[in-house]
């Protein structure tokens, strides 16, 4: 038994100093390219689809971000209503009198997820491009002007764009905001290897010529964004991503909330490694590479949690059980020569780990933070690397549980 967990630890070990070191050298040969976005030859038309449900406190805001974007080629906002219980189809049908470029549009019936309602709208878009903005989130005035020119090149299907978040008022968000900023500077990383596997809702370009091709969103996943990102590759089309521009969304403010929100994107990204799994090691980087990973990534975390809650049960209970006998028998509980003060190999390489791990996340931090203007706590990035990334593996057997018992649903 021990011999087996110890070849998974030293498995877990390799393969994240593998993707810590590939990041590493992915960024050296391309930091001079983080911040860069090709400038635009044509003006491309465009549509921006805002799908809404019980939105009322944000729906506004999110239309007037999108309104007061810099980009000449934004021909229509089709925000649509998914049959809210809400006041949200009355504020979009006042904002419609106001602006000619919106147009108001609501369901026949509730689709009970985001895809449908991103689909209906695209009914309407005759566009070069669709985007796509989710109802909770603002793209900055300059987002998808340094987004669109990506398009020149005609093999790009879809540009994604940093996704931060907006409203830092307690310490669950502020957690979600180091968390998106890792994010966001892992996934350009990513883009250099062709291998950016999802365009989030909170600002995304589409080719509409692509966006057809792939039949729009997939309504019976519960992450069509993961989804449409990889029948998009399948097709041989290339995803990018612009780190120059930027759209804050919403976080939740409760662990209920959060939990709810992960599990679905966990759910949705075992729906979508069924639907691809034939091209486990063909169809190009697909096959080769965002499979591979974003399965990895996904066992990992569970691995990584096992292992520690058995060395640290294990050690534990056999302190428990030593000093219960030392006790019993009337011996010292610790005698000097009982302390090891040499550090065990498996102990040593995964303080090399964490060591590491924790300077990816501080370096990640610094280079978004300097160009946004903000700065975490120092001690709240402590608390990231130590206990709020131990959720992740957390909601990752729930999902599991929910997804094999089909106990679950968009909403």
């Amino acid at each position: 038994m021990l011999e087996i967990l110890t070849i998974i630890y030293l498995v877990y070990i390799f393969v994240a100093l593998y993707f810590l070191s590939l990041f590493t050298l992915t960024f050296i040969q391309n930091k001079k390219e983080i911040f860069s976005a090709p400038k635009s030859n044509k003006i491309y038309s465009l549509s921006i689809v805002i799908p809404c449900y019980n939105e009322e406190a944000s729906i506004e805001g999110t239309i007037q971000s999108v309104l007061d974007s810099d980009y000449r080629g934004l021909e229509k906002i089709f925000v649509v209503d998914d049959c809210s219980t809400d006041n949200s189809y009355k504020i979009i049908k006042k904002i419609e009198e106001k602006h000619p470029q919106v147009v108001a549009l609501q369901t026949p019936k509730n689709t009970g997820n985001a895809g449908g309602a991103k689909d209906y709208g695209a009914e309407f878009a005759k566009t070069e491009l669709i985007g796509f903005v989710d109802a909770d989130s603002y793209p900055d005035k300059e987002a998808i002007s340094s987004m669109a020119g990506f398009f020149d090149d005609p093999l790009i299907g879809a540009v994604t764009t940093r996704i931060l978040v907006k409203t830092r008022n307690n310490f669950l968000r502020k957690m979600q905001a180091i968390e998106y900023k890792v994010i966001a500077f892992t996934r350009k990383l990513l883009e250099f290897l062709d291998s950016v596997y999802v365009t989030p809702g909170p600002l995304v370009l589409y080719r509409r010529k692509a966006f057809l091709e792939i039949g729009g969103f997939d309504k019976k996943n519960m992450t069509e964004d993961i989804e449409a990102t990889w029948h998009l590759i399948y097709l041989g089309y290339k995803i990018r991503m612009s780190f120059l521009s930027k759209s804050m969304t919403v976080a939740p403010d409760t662990l209920r909330k959060w939990f709810k929100q992960r599990i679905r994107w966990n759910i949705g990204g075992y729906q979508t490694i069924l639907k691809y799994k034939n091209c486990f090691f063909r169809k190009g980087m697909l096959g080769y590479f965002i499979l591979p990973f974003f399965s990895i990534s996904l066992v990992l975390g569970v691995f990584g949690l096992g292992i520690l809650f058995y060395r640290t049960a294990r050690r534990f209970l056999l302190s428990y059980l030593s000093t219960k006998s030392s006790i019993a028998s009337q011996t010292a509980i610790l005698a000097l020569q009982d302390i090891n003060l040499n550090p065990s190999v498996l102990n040593f390489l995964g303080a090399v780990l964490f060591v590491l791990g924790l300077w990816f996340v501080f370096f990640a931090l610094n280079l978004v933070n300097k160009h946004v203007g903000e700065k975490e706590n120092f001690f709240s990035v402590i608390f990231y690397s130590l206990v709020y990334i131990l959720l992740r593996p957390i909601v990752i057997i729930v999902s599991l549980y929910k997804f094999f018992t089909g106990k679950y649903s968009w909403r």
